[in-house]
């Protein structure tokens, strides 16, 4: 059973860091690519980085590039995403989402097989 567990979301100011953990289970961790995807009610699931956990390459949204980081750390099979400079449009609940490889990372949220749960960021101004 395939298990993807958000953590570390919760309420800062705009400037502000946070940081997500995505821990997961049932998968080979380095089969799998690894993304973060943000919603706002009513809105599409947006994508936000995502990272191959076979070689540490990497993907961003133009709206994250420069203040986002995501980084992986296969012996906790767990994908962290390091938020800087926050704004209130990075409001959402932000998923994480698990890929199986063939190579190339996607941003798209229909090509992602399994997800997590959700966890709130709530950024004031």
């Amino acid at each position: 059973q395939v298990q993807l567990v958000e953590s570390g979301g919760g309420l800062a100011q705009a400037g502000d860091s946070l940081s997500l953990s995505c821990t997961a289970s049932g998968i080979t961790f380095r089969s799998y690519d690894l993304g973060w995807f943000r919603q706002v009610s009513g809105k599409e699931r947006d994508f936000v980085a995502a990272i191959s956990n076979d070689d540490g390459r990497t993907l961003y949204a133009d709206a994250v590039k420069g203040r986002f980081t995501i980084s992986g750390d296969s012996a906790k099979d767990t994908v962290y995403l390091q938020m800087n400079s926050l704004k209130p449009e990075d409001t959402a609940t932000y998923f994480c989402a698990a890929r199986f490889s063939p190579g190339t990372l996607r941003s798209s949220p229909a090509l992602y097989n399994y997800w997590g749960q959700g966890t709130q960021v709530t950024i004031s101004s």
